[in-house]
């Protein structure tokens, strides 16, 4: 909990979008949201302005001129963790998903209501300033993997495991409830705080959750599917799992 008597300064929110219209409207509301926000015009001026000042949230939408939103979103994920919700125009899956993997924690389809935004914004930075203050009783252990959710580092065999904001909730939230079943509902309430959304974003995430920990993602040993329900943390490969 902090100690500071003073307000506690406004999120700084990056807004990356190319099309004047949107940015002013979705800046419009952000600002009457009480968040500083800055906007840029493209890809290549998002990381130069996060570079120079980085920011608790980055809103990014997917079709940028020269570099699009995905290669902003790896390269933002490189330089550090930064939550990032998506804008995209297209309502295929196959965007979604694909915003998603690269390490999106959110995405709105065009045309989006301005207040869903702020609440989706207001959503992701709870889950994010909550997870980062929040008292543990220390690192978590299963197997060869560490979740330490205090100094928000995990690794696997003592090697760090490169996690974005949601996959290393899911994962800590997996890691503190060993052997008990999920339903894809339920993680998307306690790991999301979302009481709607698209269930497929918890897929997404555990798939690559999957890819991360697992020896043989096609063939999974941690985190197991329980049909009709959703998924099961079998804690260290067989060594403290239930049988």
């Amino acid at each position: 909990m902090s100690e500071h008597s003073g307000p506690r300064p406004a999120p700084r929110i990056l807004v990356v979008d190319d099309d004047p219209t949107v940015a002013e409207v979705v800046t419009g509301y952000l600002e009457r949201a009480r968040f500083a926000v800055e906007h840029a015009g493209d890809g290549a001026d998002a990381l130069r302005r996060a570079g120079e000042r980085w920011p608790d949230l980055v809103v990014l939408d997917l079709m940028l001129p020269g570099m699009d939103g995905l290669e902003v979103c790896r390269r933002l994920r490189a330089t550090g963790p930064v939550p990032v919700i998506m804008l995209t125009a297209r309502s295929d899956e196959e965007d979604r998903v694909t915003g998603l993997e690269v390490g999106a924690d959110d995405y709105v389809t065009k045309p989006f209501s301005p207040r869903e935004l702020v609440l989706r914004v207001r959503s992701v930075l709870r889950r994010h300033h909550t997870a980062a203050a929040s008292s543990s009783p220390g690192p978590l252990r299963a197997g060869d993997l560490t979740v330490d959710p205090g100094t928000r580092r995990a690794t696997r065999a003592g090697a760090p495991l490169a996690l974005t904001l949601r996959e290393f909730d899911l994962l800590a939230h997996f890691m503190e409830h060993p052997g008990t079943a999920h339903s894809r509902e339920a993680l998307m309430r306690t790991v999301w705080g979302w009481d709607f959304g698209d269930l497929s974003t918890v897929t997404v995430h555990v798939r690559r959750l999957r890819a991360k920990i697992e020896d043989d993602p096609g063939r999974p040993a941690l985190i197991q599917t329980v049909w009709g329900v959703g998924y099961r943390f079998d804690a260290g490969a067989g060594q403290e799992a239930p049988a």
